[in-house]
């Protein structure tokens, strides 16, 4: 009897001791996980203050960019206006003048064409306009600009083709003339018709 009791006396000692034992991991273990939770969340909070911090430098970047690109694009559109301001004012004045300070002489169909444009020229109202109206004005005199320049290259290629002909017509001409001449020599008495006319037109183009 007394044998069974030192025995369950053992035993109980050493489930307490184990129990001890395993209070004294659990205690390890939660610690170690408080630790890691401390520690994850002091991660968390470092990577979520870094990550404010970037998009606050993103978002002022943004900014400071946008407000660079809104600046520049008034200055260009205030040096557009100023330009289209600037031909609207001076470009009929320019003409004028150098209508005026030329020689006086006859005045070609191009001087003249070139006093009736500027005469009819009314100056550009733009000081209302918006941005995209100011752009459309722009876009709308650029447009006349190419027009203009396409209508005096067709009319400079007419001109060559006309010279052109009327050198091939002379060169005709002065050929029949020496043709005549030969058959003249050749025939003192005899008389060709016409020929005074042909004379003359041939004197036209010299």
């Amino acid at each position: 009897m007394e044998k069974d009791m030192v025995e369950l006396q053992a035993l109980i000692n050493a489930h307490f001791e184990q129990r001890k034992k395993d209070e004294e991991e659990i205690e390890v273990l939660r610690v170690r996980i408080d630790e890691r939770k401390q520690k994850r969340a002091e991660q968390i909070r470092i990577r979520q203050d870094r990550e404010r911090e970037r998009m606050a430098q993103e978002r002022e970047e943004r900014k400071r960019k946008e407000e660079e690109e809104e600046s520049k694009r008034q200055e260009e559109e205030a040096r557009k206006k100023a330009a289209i301001a600037n031909m609207s004012l001076h470009y009929g004045g320019y003409l004028a003048r150098a209508e005026k300070n030329k020689p006086n002489k006859r005045q070609t169909d191009r001087e003249k064409k070139k006093k009736i444009l500027a005469e009819r020229r009314k100056p550009l109202n733009i000081d209302h306009l918006s941005d995209d109206k100011l752009r459309e004005k722009a876009q709308e005199l650029w447009d006349n600009l190419y027009k203009l320049e396409e209508e005096k290259y067709d009319h400079e290629q007419r001109i060559n083709r006309q010279k052109y002909d009327i050198n091939q017509l002379r060169q005709r001409v002065n050929e029949y003339m020496g043709k005549f001449s030969k058959s003249k020599r050749s025939q003192p008495g005899k008389k060709i018709a016409g020929h005074q006319g042909i004379g003359a037109a041939a004197s036209n183009f010299k």
